[in-house]
């Protein structure tokens, strides 16, 4: 697989574009998105349409967390309706009592206000807020399954589900009639209207729309549109007994907010056919009214070496794989916040995707490209020794007369932004370097400490290497150098002599301690659980490493959710939930640069 470089991120291309262009040209196709009268305007939650406007909607179901996926759709749907000036709703698609929870309606708030979007429209005549619930519509909902049965057009089925998929066919086999299909409609009426007063068992029967049981398409073949379900709603409460199927319910919330752009994954191709089915037999009736939503499918977001699927995250939390949905190694936008990932580096990614009508693998490379364009130019640097052994400079009291003498030393906390000012250090007899700074035997073209070779103490002194420090087992504990003099003055110096590396450092005297950890990708394969394989074997073991750290004064009292980059290390960030200030912790997100690219 190729490693995308910075040209992953132009953005990419979005036919949907040209669709709402068109659309909003005048006089193009105004019978469907732009002309007629708001109806019955009590049934459309959004208020009248205004023929200048689009409208689009996110849709989450309040049963899990967000994830890299969402997003996608997020910035789609928000993203257009800014950029034409129309508004976008947000609305959950709750009709699934038994899996959805309050805390999921909260937390998905929270995710598409941290991508930066809003659904209050200020732009509005009368500003207003566009916050929906599909479990606001069950009356519409049920007053419109009634209507169906009145007309013939949906009928109570009493099969097993095991007789209802028997009957239901295949891609090469048509579907067989219920034997319930022909009941007149107002026996029907009257097995509906049972259903909903709770006189039958969960399961017992479901209404289903009439349409043909031989249809090529699967989805029409006579579709559930009801069930008996007795779960008490996070909404609703137990005011109902039965809750319709999403297939139903979701057209219809379309239409009652008078959405003009449905914006929907390829998945949901197939059901556009009974979408259409729906809305116009509803508005045949005179419960909607014209012009009615359309739908357009677009190609998902598919993200190397991660797993979108809910049951496989939800697996992951419950199994103890990870440390619960904010997991900094999940896809999950509350772990992807943790992690560190900003929300413009996602809205970027997004915006580099495209949108086309195929499935694609997008490499997770571009993410780590796109954090790292959003961090350059703000995120301070900072100096961090991970991997720490200790440095001890032997002609240090003999060159300052005190072996407690400390010298002021001082960086830019950003080399591009002089406004953020400098962050201020000292460097004292003994310091920390990074363990793979020094080699008792250097390989070919290693310049850094080695017995006898000089390198720079960024922003320090050139020192020179004598000699290192072992324990028992051979193990080097400590390694030996001498600052340099300048060859003019006889006193330390930056430049004393000229040197081919320079190495990072931390003073041991005023080191601070923290908790570093280092994430990498949750799993190994590009395509974890591709084909028959078992996602789980893929698991990456070394994906979370905790370590001590030693970072440079500065770092103390920063404030949790702070950026930094540490120099030479990759980009890092104080953990949102366990950093304090007298117990820091960070994060990694990404390095400089890809590690995976081999």
């Amino acid at each position: 697989m190729s490693h995308p470089s910075e040209e992953a991120l132009k953005p990419g291309n979005n036919f949907l574009r040209s669709i709402i262009e068109r659309d909003l040209m005048p006089g193009q196709q105004p019978e469907r998105h732009f002309a007629g009268t708001p109806g019955d305007a009590a049934h459309h939650a959004a208020g009248p349409l205004d023929p200048a406007r689009i409208r689009t909607r996110f849709p989450p179901e309040p049963n899990g967390y967000l994830h890299i996926g969402h997003a996608k759709s997020i910035c789609l749907n928000f993203g257009l309706a800014r950029d034409y000036g129309g508004v976008c709703h947000l609305r959950f698609d709750d009709t699934n009592p038994e899996k959805e929870e309050q805390e999921y309606v909260d937390a998905i708030k929270e995710m598409v206000t941290w991508l930066g979007w809003a659904w209050e429209d200020k732009a509005a005549a009368e500003p207003r807020s566009h916050l929906y619930f599909a479990s606001n519509y069950f009356d519409f909902m049920y007053r419109a399954a009634e209507h169906l049965v009145s007309a013939g057009l949906a009928y109570v089925d009493e099969q097993t589900p095991e007789e209802m998929r028997a009957h239901r066919g295949d891609f090469t086999t048509p579907g067989k009639n219920s034997p319930f299909r022909s009941r007149s409609p107002a026996d029907n009426l009257a097995r509906l209207r049972e259903m909903r007063a709770g006189l039958h068992a969960d399961g017992a029967m479901v209404l289903r729309a009439k349409i043909d049981m031989a249809a090529p398409n699967i989805n029409m073949r006579d579709p559930a549109l009801y069930r008996i379900r007795r779960a008490t709603h996070h909404n609703t409460g137990d005011q109902w007994c039965i809750y319709p199927m999403y297939t139903f319910a979701h057209p219809i919330e379309d239409a009652l907010e008078r959405i003009t752009h449905s914006l929907c994954t390829l998945e949901f191709e197939d059901q556009r056919p009974f979408y259409d089915w729906l809305l116009e037999h509803l508005a045949a009736g005179g419960l909607l009214a014209h012009p009615l939503p359309k739908q357009y499918e677009f190609g998902r977001l598919n993200l190397t070496y991660v797993v979108t699927s809910k049951r496989k995250l939800r697996q992951l939390v419950d199994e103890g794989h990870v440390d619960g949905w904010d997991d900094p190694r999940l896809p999950t936008l509350v772990g992807m916040r943790r992690r560190g990932y900003t929300p413009e580096s996602l809205r970027a990614m997004v915006e580099a995707t495209g949108v086309t009508k195929n499935n694609a693998w997008l490499d997770y490379s571009v993410l780590d490209i796109a954090l790292r364009s959003d961090l350059e130019g703000k995120a301070a640097r900072a100096s961090a020794v991970l991997d720490p052994l200790k440095l001890k400079l032997t002609n240090w009291a003999e060159l300052f007369g005190s072996a407690d003498h400390v010298e002021a030393c001082s960086a830019p906390a950003h080399p591009q932004l002089p406004e953020l000012g400098l962050r201020q250090f000292t460097l004292g007899p003994e310091v920390w370097i990074e363990r793979d700074d020094f080699m008792e035997t250097p390989v070919k073209g290693y310049h850094r400490l080695f017995p006898g070779n000089k390198t720079r103490l960024k922003y320090g002194y050139v020192i020179e290497c004598s000699g290192c420090e072992k324990d028992a087992n051979g193990v080097v504990t400590a390694v030996l150098a001498t600052v340099v003099p300048d060859t003019k003055s006889g006193t330390p110096g930056a430049d004393a002599v000229k040197v081919k590396s320079a190495i990072t450092w931390v003073s041991v005297h005023e080191a601070v301690a923290a908790e570093v950890r280092l994430y990498d990708r949750l799993f190994t394969e590009a395509q974890p659980g591709a084909g028959d394989s078992d996602f789980l074997a893929a698991i990456n073991p070394l994906s979370r490493r905790v370590i001590t750290a030693y970072l440079e004064p500065s770092l103390a009292k920063v404030a949790a959710a702070t950026h930094f980059q540490f120099e030479r290390h990759g980009y890092f960030v104080a953990d949102r939930v366990d950093h304090r200030a007298d117990q820091p912790v960070f994060n990694k997100i990404t390095g400089l640069k890809d590690g995976w690219a081999k």
